[in-house]
């Protein structure tokens, strides 16, 4: 496909040893060569080396920076079109100044994520592929990176066209049978489409159990710590991400508003949420971070109730335990360092099967098994099988769930003895859910709503 030249900063903007401006397009290598001076022209270098020299003002020769700029010609680049990568000095001014001279040159400024737009239109990858850029961008831990780079490199892709392959070939049976009623094949036809169907459904539901751990790495596990005021709460969080971030005083109250950091548990991330201390107050201030508290609990994927070891079970303690009623909790019991004043048989009763952790922030006990509870809790210990392909984008998700729903639907009406002519209506709208996952029945207002997500530059 032809596009126009496009342009734009590869790097964060800020200040560093280096900053990258890509350009893309057919016009890439002639639009730069118009701003370079090195000891050859761009267009006369060979594919893939990089060339020293500087960028200057067309017309005054004005030395403008002194880069190092990458020469990659179309096909064997990202977007398979010619790709030039000018890399300036990494200040704010200098980026922009070549960004700006570039455009000045005849190229287009960059969409959000258009340069990996025009790798799935020119076809060097699939919609699905694409979609793990961002998530390796964005990858939290080792192994949401690690889940994002096999889906980058196709791993869910030959499994989605493996699966509409075998849809195709059911489809084409069904064919047999409508072109060809004389040979009376109907009652082996229904027989091998009921076989061969529950087997791509066992494979689209196998795919959906990864779900959970799939959105859960590359998400995070939205965690929220409470407990009444003064027990450990910002102690907690500070311990856990290795950082002062909250205040930690004896003064009841001091939480006041909702502190979010993430955290790498066992290769988990959670987004650990520091919550005020739920209570009744008549501190204007702290009433408002009282009911965020309120909304967070609502929303959460981990409740970590906190308790104190050096006081008794309160009303407010047994408030709490029916805020997380129902939900998955791990009650903590901090300040094991101190005298017990707390009844821990009373605990017991409150938990039902929540688990429990003593544990001393100040002294930095206990920490590991509370880790390893939260891995036992989601993952039952095993966090991820390097075999497996998983699923975390929620659009994934939502297609294979719908595909099984269909494919059911499909095996029913077989079994009830509908024409298969019929039936196949609900394979073939099968075969389309799937293809929406890699791109292949993609429509454009969807491909402009997922690339509008990326970054400028990617």
């Amino acid at each position: 496909m032809e596009f126009g030249t496009i342009a734009a900063i590869a790097t964060p903007m800020g200040e560093g040893g280096i900053g990258i401006v890509r350009v893309s397009g057919s016009e890439s290598i002639p639009i730069v060569d118009k701003i370079f001076k090195g000891s050859s022209q761009l267009s006369t270098v060979d594919s893939h080396t990089i060339h020293y020299g500087h960028l200057i003002e067309p017309g005054t020769e004005e030395i403008q920076d002194e880069v190092m700029v990458s020469v990659m010609k179309g096909p064997r680049t990202f977007t398979r079109e010619d790709v030039v990568e000018i890399n300036c000095h990494g200040g704010i001014v200098s980026v922009n100044r070549t960004l700006q001279m570039v455009l000045e040159q005849g190229a287009q400024l960059a969409e959000p994520g258009e340069f990996t737009k025009r790798a799935f239109l020119n076809g060097r990858i699939d919609l699905s592929q694409a979609e793990a850029v961002i998530d390796l961008i964005r990858a939290k831990t080792d192994r949401a990176m690690s889940i994002a780079l096999q889906q980058s490199e196709g791993k869910l892709s030959r499994l989605v066209q493996r699966l509409r392959q075998e849809i195709l070939t059911l489809l084409a049976h069904v064919e047999v049978n409508i072109d060809y009623p004389e040979h009376d094949v109907e009652s082996v036809t229904r027989a091998m489409l009921l076989e061969e169907s529950e087997q791509i459904q066992k494979a689209l539901e196998t795919l959906l159990q990864t779900s959970r751990q799939g959105k859960i790495l590359r998400e995070g596990l939205s965690t929220v710590i409470i407990g009444r005021p003064n027990v450990g709460k910002s102690s907690l969080l500070n311990s856990l991400i290795q950082e002062n971030k909250a205040i930690v005083t004896d003064i009841p109250g001091t939480t006041r508003d909702v502190i979010e950091e993430y955290v790498n548990i066992r290769g988990v991330p959670l987004k650990l949420v520091d919550t005020a201390g739920i209570r009744d107050t008549e501190d204007i201030v702290e009433r408002i971070g009282v009911e965020k508290s309120r909304q967070l609990l609502r929303e959460a994927d981990l409740i970590l109730l906190v308790l104190n070891y050096n006081e008794p079970l309160t009303s407010e303690d047994l408030a709490l335990f029916e805020v997380a009623q129902g939900l998955n909790t791990i009650v903590i019991v901090n300040k094991i360092d101190l005298p017990q004043r707390l009844d821990l048989a009373k605990v017991e009763k409150q938990m039902l099967s929540a688990p429990l952790i003593t544990l001393s922030v100040l002294e930095e006990q206990g920490i590991d098994q509370l880790e390893e509870a939260i891995a036992a809790l989601f993952f039952k210990g095993q966090i991820m099988q390097e075999d497996q392909t998983y699923i975390s984008n929620a659009r994934h998700i939502a297609l294979v769930k719908e595909a099984i729903q269909l494919i059911d639907e499909f095996r029913n009406s077989i079994e009830m003895g509908m024409p298969v002519d019929i039936s196949a209506f609900d394979l073939k709208r099968t075969w389309e859910i799937l293809g929406e996952i890699i791109g292949d029945t993609a429509s454009d207002s969807l491909l402009d709503q997922i690339f509008s997500q990326f970054c400028l530059g990617k």
